[in-house]
Order: structure tokens, then C-alpha cells, then sequence
């Protein structure tokens, strides 16, 4: 037997959709939830926990809201290691040519 509910469904909804409506990307999340969570007299860890699997569903994540100019640093990351590794295996290619004689290609 599932244990009973001590919230509503319509109070989760109630508090999730507050949260999110308040929260801002500069901003941590947890004030606005344990302020959320006085409000509507909910602990704060479990609208937390509600909020993070709300996120989970929708697809966002903390790591969504990335900064322009984060954003630009990754990507400039990424492109100087695979221009690292385009020259590694230009390299080896033209290594693994030189050892081939041309009688000898398939």
C-alpha cells in the first residue's frame, strides 16, 4: 500500500511553477525555494527536490544557462583540441605513407 501524500498535487504544481517563474539565471536557487517554501509551508529541500526533477522533465538543467562568453570559451576549447588532434593524424598518415611502397598498395 503507497504511502498517503502530505501535499496535494495542486500545491507541487503550485510551488514548482513559482519557483521557476522567480528564479533568474544570476541568481542561486535555493533562497528563492526556501522563500517559496515558507510562503506555501513546504519544506524547502523537498520543493527542492520537486523543482530539480521538474527540470529533469523539462529538460532544463543548471547547466543550460551558460553565458554567452562561457559558451565562447568552450567552443574555442573544443576547436583548438580537435585542431590538435586534425595535426596528430595528418602526422601518422603521412608517417604510415612513407613506410608503404608503391607495389605494395591495394
Amino acid at each position: 500500500m503507497p504511502a498517503a501524500r502530505k501535499y496535494p498535487p495542486e500545491l507541487v504544481e503550485r510551488g514548482v511553477r513559482m519557483v521557476i517563474e522567480l528564479r533568474s539565471p544570476g541568481h542561486g536557487r535555493s533562497s528563492i525555494v526556501r522563500q517559496v517554501g515558507e510562503l506555501l509551508g513546504i519544506h524547502p529541500e523537498v520543493l527542492r527536490h520537486w523543482v530539480k526533477k521538474a527540470d529533469a522533465e523539462a529538460g532544463r538543467s543548471r547547466q543550460a544557462v551558460v553565458s554567452p562568453s562561457d559558451r565562447v570559451r568552450q567552443l574555442e576549447k573544443e576547436n583548438a583540441d580537435l585542431r590538435r588532434i586534425n595535426s596528430i593524424l595528418k602526422a601518422a598518415a603521412v608517417l604510415f605513407a612513407a613506410e608503404i611502397e608503391p607495389g605494395q598498395v591495394a
